[in-house]
């Protein structure tokens, strides 16, 4: 459904290596930079979509970086992978916005505040809903 998503940043050299290390124990990665926007792009192996973030300033459209904060929750394969995904995050200078656990019966996930202030999420669904109960508009 969804290609990509894309947002700037107010300083690449601090975000851009918090989210290398907060991703990476969830199998997702740097696949591409781009010195001229001095940005990254990320993408998990065999993935289809990807995560554009860079500094911004070449377009007025990215003016504000961080001004209307985001949320974006990543897919993880198990607690475990959610649990290094906070620690990751919190030693690359997020910040805590709560720990990992179960939410909801069969949701565990866990959640840090980027350096935009922006909530960004781990979660493993222990259980989907059946394609079939997912009925089109």
């Amino acid at each position: 459904m969804i290609d990509h998503l894309g947002f700037c940043v107010r300083d690449a050299g601090v975000s851009l290596a918090f989210y290398r290390a907060a991703l990476a124990p969830l199998g997702i990665e740097v696949i591409q930079s781009q010195p001229e926007n001095n940005a990254q792009i990320f993408m998990r192996k065999g993935g289809v979509t990807f995560l554009w973030l860079g500094q911004g300033g070449y377009d007025e459209r990215h003016a504000n970086p961080g001004a209307s904060p985001i949320h974006l929750g990543f897919s993880a394969a198990s607690a475990e992978q959610v649990d290094a995904f906070h620690a990751a995050a919190l030693a690359a200078g997020g910040r805590d916005n709560g720990p990992p656990g179960f939410r909801r019966p069969k949701v565990y996930e866990a959640f840090v505040f980027d350096p935009d202030g922006n909530n960004i999420e781990a979660i493993w669904q222990t259980e989907r809903l059946p394609e079939a109960a997912v009925t089109p508009a």
